[in-house]
């Protein structure tokens, strides 16, 4: 089958390394923090994930597009993501059940990407050089998109969990067993089914709502989201988390809710050099001496010293890579949090069971 021709595409970094391709998605220009992700699989699930909002993604994987995209596999509504790279671009897909093309997907959510090219340099690059801005265009000039990017915010000091949180509170699940009220800073539907799986009613509420408001639910637990932007400017979700603390009920977080908790207990928080995105990073339980392969994707993380220094916290779970704090528990609570992401959708599950050890925190 002939594939049509396509326009070529320029990508330009901060640093000012330049790269032509060939435009994918929807024709136009587009600007973010560029980051990859090292998972074979999971591109949908990936776009959909609202931790990656403001960022362009770099799938390592050679080939992307190849099994199109289905509903099922949204983790939220919409793509979150401002724009791809990939190297080679399959407008072919070979899945039955597949609802559209990935070029189809991409045209109808109007978002921007860039193909053939060489991902695996272009990821050593920013191993190197750290993560940076940068701008896809297949339509304006270089010194257009040097001016373009110029306008690219930094995502240090960037607030966006009420950016893509929900406007309203809305609720999961059936019965009245477990009640677990979801801060959403940006969660997966996947971690929503996670907790519906496991009996729970969830009542998701916005990021911004009042402690107030979510305590008169009455839950029975609170599960603290994942989410993009910088932790160090949410003032408002720290100050939400440390009035949960002292409910003393049970606290999960995720991610950026792992954060958070970690803020509520003054450690503080990093932009890494070139952060954690993928299935395979390797972490360990302290407390079990287990060792987990994990799904990750987050550009900050907590001090580490601030932890070990800490009467507050204590770490369960380290990075192998880098030894970077991947979970804490809160001394005297009924409260802990991870860095990576159990639900791993995409990714393996040897994580899930933290959802059953926040289940059984509740029931105690």
């Amino acid at each position: 089958m002939k594939l049509p021709d396509r326009p070529k595409a320029r990508l330009l970094l901060a640093d000012g390394l330049m790269l032509t391709g060939t435009a994918i998605g929807h024709p136009g220009t587009t600007g973010g923090e560029v980051c990859f992700n090292t998972g074979m699989t999971g591109y949908q699930e990936i776009y959909t994930d609202p931790s990656y909002y403001g960022q362009i993604v770099i799938n390592t994987t050679a080939h992307i597009g190849n099994y199109g995209t289905v509903d099922s596999e949204q983790e939220s509504e919409r793509p979150q993501i401002k724009g791809i790279i990939v190297n080679d671009y399959a407008e072919v897909h070979s899945r039955n059940t597949a609802g559209e093309s990935l070029q189809e997907y991409l045209e109808h959510y109007k978002v921007t990407g860039i193909a053939d090219i060489d991902t695996r340099m272009l990821v050593r690059h920013i191993r190197s050089k750290g993560a940076m801005n940068a701008i896809i265009s297949s339509v304006l000039s270089k010194e257009e998109m040097e001016a373009e990017l110029a306008k690219v915010p930094s995502m240090a000091g960037l607030e966006l969990a009420s950016v893509v949180s929900t406007s309203e509170p809305y609720t999961l699940g059936e019965g009245n067993k477990i009640k677990v009220a979801v801060l959403d800073l940006g969660v997966k539907k996947s971690i929503l089914k996670n907790l519906t799986d496991r009996g729970c009613v969830c009542k998701v509420f916005p990021a911004r709502t009042s402690y107030d408001e979510i305590k008169a639910w009455g839950a029975d637990g609170y599960f603290l989201s994942n989410g993009p932007g910088d932790p160090a400017v949410m003032d408002y979700g720290v100050e939400t988390v440390t009035k949960m603390l002292a409910e003393d009920k049970a606290v999960f977080g995720i991610c950026l809710g792992h954060q958070l908790l970690a803020r509520a207990q003054g450690i503080g928080t990093y932009k890494m050099h070139h952060g954690h995105r993928g299935l395979n990073h390797p972490v360990k339980n302290l407390q079990t001496g287990l060792g987990e392969i994990t799904s990750q994707n987050h550009g900050f993380a907590i001090t580490e010293k601030d932890v070990e220094e800490s009467d507050k916290v204590e770490a369960t779970h380290i990075n192998l890579n880098d030894n970077t704090i991947e979970g804490i528990a809160v001394k005297g609570k009924n409260a802990f949090s991870v860095q990576y992401h159990p639900e791993a959708s995409p990714g393996p599950h040897d994580s899930r069971y933290l959802f059953d050890q926040f289940i059984a925190n509740i029931k105690k």
